[in-house]
């Protein structure tokens, strides 16, 4: 049995598409952190198991869906996130192949609506298919990662990932996430990480190539990288 979990606050406008785009799945739980939109009602509406919880931060919420999942597998995903249909054939293959315990996926990031494939957009893999009794979520808030007790294996078809409805809401969500992520660190380090930062996104990685979005999307992680060791920083000195 395959349990999809998705996380969600206040994603009435994008919770439907998530859910759709996992109908293969025998059981689809959404953990809603208190939303004061339609996310519930319109998950309900489309078959949706609910938990209504608290915000007890990424890792914690995600492990609490993990452990409130019914299926012996477990697929983990944002509201913000669709499965396409390459890999959706993927998932349900793996399910029933149970080749390994975790399975790879690669995440397509699109920002403001522009498609990117190169920089740190793409390629992005990501452990989110388990064997739920094999994992649970580690990491620091706000970055979580799922680690797998047993072998891992790569699946076809891609995670589209599509987490920004302006520039106002990267810009706050860099605000937001850069406090939780803050790094201690020298004068050094605030500098030069952001330079690194660009000079890896849009020459190592070549993110030059996918044109103006390219370039702002790496400024944009300049920028965080910047406000996380300066924050760290100031916070210590």
């Amino acid at each position: 049995m395959l349990s999809a979990v998705i996380i969600a606050k206040n994603e009435a406008d994008r919770i439907e598409a998530a859910i759709r785009s996992v109908a293969f799945a025998d059981e689809v739980l959404v953990l809603d952190a208190g939303s004061e939109d339609d996310t519930v009602a319109r998950a309900v509406a489309l078959g949706a198991r609910v938990l209504s919880t608290d915000w007890p931060g990424f890792v914690a919420q995600k492990n609490r869906g993990l452990q409130a999942a019914t299926g012996e597998w477990v697929l983990s995903l944002d509201a913000d996130e669709r499965v396409d249909e390459v890999l959706a054939a993927s998932i349900v293959a793996a399910v029933a192949s149970e080749g390994a315990d975790g399975f790879v996926v690669n995440r397509r990031t699109f920002w403001l609506g522009h498609r990117l494939a190169h920089g740190h957009a793409w390629p992005d893999s990501r452990v989110r298919l388990v064997r739920a009794a094999r994992a649970r979520w580690v990491g620091h808030d706000p970055h979580d990662l799922l680690a797998v007790d047993g072998p891992m294996r790569p699946l076809a078809g891609e995670l589209l990932h599509d987490p920004y409805r302006s520039l106002g809401e990267h810009l706050k969500t860099i605000d937001t996430y850069t406090r939780l992520d803050a790094r201690r660190g020298s004068v050094l380090d605030v500098l030069f990480r952001p330079l690194w930062h660009l000079f890896a996104a849009l020459i190592l990685r070549r993110g030059l190539l996918d044109g103006w979005p390219g370039v702002a999307f790496a400024g944009l992680g300049a920028l965080y990288t910047f406000l996380k060791w300066t924050r760290g920083h100031l916070a210590h000195s």
